[in-house]
Formats: C-alpha cells, sequence, structure tokens
C-alpha cells in the first residue's frame, strides 16, 4: 500500500479581504496560474481554439459582473484554506511534478465499487450507481468509467463498530482500500469505493468522509453523512438499542438503513466523486477561485463549491485527458437534461407498465445546468 493523501500545513500567508472574506489574486498571478512563463508549458495553452482561452481567460477576472468563475469567500476560521494552510498549486507545478499519474493505453479506466446498498430499494440502488457512473463519464470524458459488480459489506471482510456518540455502523477504511487493492482491473486507472455506510481510519477517530491512497490509484468514500438528517437525533441510521456486534458477523448489516436518494444527495455525490478522483490526476486543492476542487472541512463548506471545474483546474485535466473542452460541457448538460427529455417521451407514448425505472432527480443541479449554458454560449461565439 502507497502512502496515503497528505496535506501540507505549513503557515503561509493569504491574500484575504478581512471585510468581505474573499481570497483575492492579481490578474497577472492568475494569468501565470493558468498559462506559465516557461515557453515549453504556456506552448500547451496556445494549443487551444480561440473560443476556448476566451472561456479560461474568464477566469482572470473572477467576481466581476457577468463572469463565468466567482473568487472564494472564506465564511468562518473552520473553512479548509484556514484550517489547512497549503501552497497552490498552479498549471505549472501540476504538469511538471513527476509523481503524477496519466491515463495511457493500458490504463485508462476508472472503476466504481459500490459497497453494502444505495437508496432504499433494490432497483433504485442500481439506478443511482448508473446515475454516478454516466456524470463520471461525462466529468472526465474522453476515458471509460466502468461499474465493478457490487459486493455486500461482507464480502470486503472489514471491520467494523458501532459509533459510540452517533450510534450507527462503520466500517474500516484500511480494510476496504486493502479489498480495492485486490479487486483492481489490469487496465485501471483508477479505482474508488463508495457506500452509503459511515467510515472510520482508525479507532480514535470520530469519523471520516473518505480515505485514498493516491500513489496506488485507489480510495473509498462514504455518501451515509449527506442526508440532510444523519445529525438528527431521530436519524433512522441510529442504532436503536445498545448493540456490540461481533467482528466477522455481518448479519448486522443486513436491512441497515441507507438513506433515500434526493436530487441534493445525488448532487453532492456526485461533487465529493469527481473531487477525489480529480485528485487521483495528481489535481491538488484548488485555492485560485471557486471550483469543485477546493477542499472543504464540513458539508456547509462542500455545499458552497460549485458542481465544476475553474480554468487553472479545467486547464490540468485537459491536458491529462484530452478532450475538447465544448464536448464535455454538452455530455454534463446532457446527462443533467437527459432524465427530463425521456419523462416527456415517455409520456407522450404508451406506457409501458412492465418496466420499473426512476426519475433522476436533478433539481439540484439547475444552478449548474444554467452555467454551462452559459459555458457553451461563450465557445460558440464567432
Amino acid at each position: 500500500m502507497g502512502a496515503s493523501c497528505r496535506y501540507n500545513l505549513k503557515k503561509k500567508k493569504l491574500d484575504v479581504n478581512a471585510m468581505m472574506n474573499v481570497v483575492q489574486h492579481s490578474e497577472e498571478k492568475l494569468r501565470r496560474a493558468l498559462v506559465s512563463k516557461l515557453p515549453s508549458v504556456a506552448k500547451l495553452y496556445n494549443d487551444y481554439t480561440e473560443g476556448e482561452r476566451r472561456l479560461l481567460e474568464e477566469g482572470l477576472h473572477p467576481g466581476q459582473r457577468g463572469s463565468l468563475f466567482q473568487p472564494i469567500t472564506l465564511h468562518s476560521d473552520s473553512d479548509w484554506i484556514v484550517a489547512h494552510p497549503e501552497e497552490p498549486q498552479d498549471f505549472e507545478a501540476f504538469y511538471r511534478d513527476p509523481h503524477r499519474k496519466t491515463p495511457d493505453a493500458g490504463h485508462n479506466t476508472i472503476y466504481i465499487q459500490t459497497i453494502g446498498s444505495f437508496g432504499d430499494e433494490g432497483l433504485q440502488t442500481d439506478q443511482c450507481v448508473e446515475w454516478l457512473r454516466d456524470y463520471c463519464q461525462a466529468f472526465f470524458w474522453g476515458l471509460s468509467v466502468k461499474l465493478l459488480p457490487a459486493v455486500g459489506v461482507s464480502e470486503t471482510g472489514c471491520s467494523f463498530r458501532v459509533n459510540s456518540s452517533s450510534h450507527n455502523l462503520q466500517i474500516l477504511t484500511g480494510d476496504l482500500l486493502r479489498f480495492l487493492g485486490k479487486r483492481k482491473p489490469k487496465d485501471a486507472f483508477c479505482i474508488v469505493g463508495i457506500t452509503m455506510i459511515d467510515l472510520y481510519p482508525k479507532d480514535s477517530w470520530n469519523f471520516v468522509f473518505g480515505q485514498a491512497s493516491l500513489s496506488d490509484g485507489m480510495g473509498v468514500f462514504s455518501f451515509a453523512r449527506y442526508d440532510d438528517h444523519f445529525y438528527s437525533r431521530n436519524y433512522a441510521g441510529r442504532l436503536k438499542k445498545k448493540l456490540q456486534p461481533r467482528q466477522g458477523d455481518y448479519s448486522v448489516f443486513q436491512g441497515y438503513y441507507t438513506p433515500p436518494i434526493t436530487s441534493t444527495l445525488l448532487l453532492r455525490s456526485c461533487k465529493t466523486v469527481t473531487h477525489e478522483i480529480g485528485h487521483m490526476f495528481g489535481i491538488k486543492h484548488c485555492q485560485w477561485m471557486n471550483c469543485v476542487m477546493q477542499g472543504s472541512n464540513h458539508l456547509e463548506e462542500s455545499d458552497r463549491r460549485p458542481l465544476d471545474l475553474c480554468p487553472i483546474c479545467l486547464h490540468k485535466l485537459q491536458v491529462a485527458v484530452g478532450f475538447k473542452i465544448a464536448d464535455r460541457y454538452k455530455a454534463l448538460l446532457c446527462w443533467m437534461e437527459d432524465d427530463e427529455r425521456q419523462l416527456s417521451e415517455a409520456e407522450g407514448a404508451s406506457a409501458d407498465h412492465s418496466a420499473v425505472r426512476f426519475h433522476k432527480p436533478t433539481q439540484a443541479f439547475n444552478e449548474s445546468r444554467l452555467w454551462l449554458r452559459s459555458c457553451l454560449d461563450r465557445l460558440e461565439i464567432s
């Protein structure tokens, strides 16, 4: 097992407007972060079309009226940038990083492994995971994204416990990473485990949202705490009695509560999966402007992140994968609008009552849908 993801906690000075709590960078600094002053690196930027460069350069003035991109706002000392100071990663630092991994002909597939149940119905479980796969396929446009056959908790052989304060079941991340290492196909660029069961990394920790081994291209992440009711005393996942399950007796997971697939939970899940897979490419936490690659210390901060990448992180991913920016945006927009079209067609045709189909809950994606249309408009201006 390679080294797990670690964060540089060295102190650094932030350019923060104390009155507005806005992280600000000069146009010159943002241009250098996007393009680089090194001719050998800057030439990669010159490969973009005029429309693509026009879109990317909107990020040089985040927050200006009509801009597609916004600056990072800090709301409290518990926000990620304040609590975990890191050196910002510009495009040049990303590109010249000798340790970053890039997909190649033999390793060009992202694999998703579900662990345990998703949703409150069996068929919806399958549908939700397909939605996540399809979203990742659009986000990492040009790569293949595949689902491995779902496994129950017992098949992983992982340790588990009941959290002493929240009284919900939790499974051990280290054991899950070892399981994923054995399941990782030879053509995998990376493998990501996802679960609706809460996680913990070691006995002394209360919980963790996820854990990754970037050098091994593996990670496991939980969406359990994305349920709006998780922190409520009435949360259905709280065990009703003081249960002390015996290690190896996985019967406690049979029929265990998993939250319903709401639009908000689907949105949060899409953000988490793409953020964490983004790290597998060597993209570090973004400190330039609002971006899905921003770090987050808590759910409120995570909810403030946009669904997509800022221009600097988009440039990183584009160089790693090789997509056309417009093609990627169209694929993401299609994912958000596809269910609406299919639903309309189904209502206009005779219903097939033998088929059970769940409506993709994309209401929470409306802001992103409008943003993508604006991006495509910018790209298509002649």
